[in-house]
Formats: structure tokens, C-alpha cells, sequence
């Protein structure tokens, strides 16, 4: 078998599965120990996969430290982490909010949501950026 579309898409299937397994899990967990009222478990999965991305995207680039096959760099980014970042759960449950008119957290889940992923996405790029550079 080649690495044609097919097998790019079972890659990105089974690791899409993946990471909607951890995602329900990882939200499940905080939402037991925080609450389920304001989505916190989104928010900390959304920042941690927004991490995790600029990290990988950086450590597995044509200049990174490791050299990965494209198939693996489509399992991790486009099938774990694409299973694992909710905005669709998060868009859901801002709507939600405001539906039930609860506006200052509508408005607080999609700032710290864009405002905390974006510095996550850019710590997880600086932090790859050093590991490449390590000699």
C-alpha cells in the first residue's frame, strides 16, 4: 500500500478517533472536579491541544528536530489534535449561554478561549523553537 489519500485518511481517522477519546475523558475529569457550569474542560483541552500543535508543527517541520514521516505528522496534527481541539464543542456551548442569557460567560468563554489558545498555540511554537535549536 501506498501513501496515497486512502491511507492519509485511515491515518487521520484512527488518530482522530484517538483523540476524541481523550478529549471526552480529559473534559470528563476536570468537569468532576471543577463543575460543568462554565466549560472548563473544553477550555483547558482547547489551550493544551493549542499547545501541543504549535509544539509538534514546529518540532516536525522541514527545519525541526525530528524528521517525521508526512503520515505521522497527519496522525498526530490532523487526527489526534483535530479530534482532541473542541471548538465545535466550544461554539455549542457559547451559544448556550448566551441562550440562556448568561452573557458576562459568553463573553468570558470566547475570550479566555481565543486569547488562551492563541498563547498557547505561540508558548507550544516557542517552546519547539528551543528544543530545535538544542545542540
Amino acid at each position: 500500500m501506498n501513501d496515497g489519500p486512502l491511507l492519509s485518511a485511515i491515518v487521520i481517522f484512527l488518530g482522530g478517533g484517538l483523540g476524541s477519546v481523550l478529549r471526552f475523558f480529559i473534559s470528563l475529569w476536570i468537569g468532576q472536579r471543577f463543575g460543568e457550569t462554565f466549560p472548563v474542560g473544553t477550555i483547558a483541552v482547547n489551550v493544551t491541544g493549542c499547545f501541543i500543535i504549535g509544539f509538534l508543527a514546529i518540532i516536525f517541520g522541514t527545519e525541526g528536530r525530528l524528521m517525521v514521516h508526512p503520515l505521522t505528522r497527519m496522525f498526530f496534527l490532523i487526527g489526534i489534535l483535530g479530534g482532541f481541539t473542541t471548538f465545535s464543542s466550544f461554539s455549542l456551548q457559547t451559544l448556550m449561554l448566551a441562550r440562556d442569557q448568561q452573557w458576562l460567560a459568553a463573553l468570558g468563554n470566547v475570550l479566555l478561549s481565543v486569547v488562551l489558545c492563541l498563547i498557547g498555540v505561540w508558548l507550544g511554537y516557542v517552546a519547539g523553537d528551543a528544543v530545535n535549536r538544542w545542540r
